[in-house]
């Protein structure tokens, strides 16, 4: 089993300090990316929102979440062992699935794929945010 990054918080607490703190490196890098971009001072301030320091710091966020990846005989032993509810998306065909477990949730969502595990854990991992967290850290 392949793991990519290290982001499963245990608590809605400790999902919501990771996401807070967050908030100002997405601020340095929106600003260094319209700084190499070239925006003068009124551009930066039309352009530059606070929504797009909030999408990147969205985007910062699950980045970091923690995926698992491998076949689908290892995803299926370990859905056998596990309570949490899991959302799978995909072919029921494909040999291998990228899956993020969101212990503050009790949720998992999965992307079954055959090839390219890089684009199955980026789909999962806007999955999870999209589909377990935005509800929690964002809409309140």
């Amino acid at each position: 089993m392949r793991r990519e990054g290290r982001l499963a918080p245990e608590t809605w607490a400790d999902a919501r300090d990771r996401f807070e703190a967050f908030g100002p490196t997405a601020q340095t890098v929106v600003r260094e990316v319209a700084r190499a971009m070239e925006f003068d001072r009124e551009e930066y301030d039309e352009r530059v929102t606070a929504d797009v320091v909030e999408t990147a710091r969205q985007a910062m966020f699950a980045e970091q979440l923690a995926v698992r990846v491998d076949d689908e005989d290892a995803f299926a032993e370990w859905r056998e062992t596990s309570t949490v509810e899991v959302r799978v998306v995909g072919h029921d065909e494909a040999e291998r699935v990228a899956w993020h477990v969101a212990p503050a949730a009790d949720r998992a969502v999965a992307a079954t794929f055959q090839s390219e595990p890089e684009a199955a854990v980026s789909t999962v991992r806007r999955m999870a945010f999209n589909r377990i967290y935005r509800e929690e850290l964002c809409e309140r």
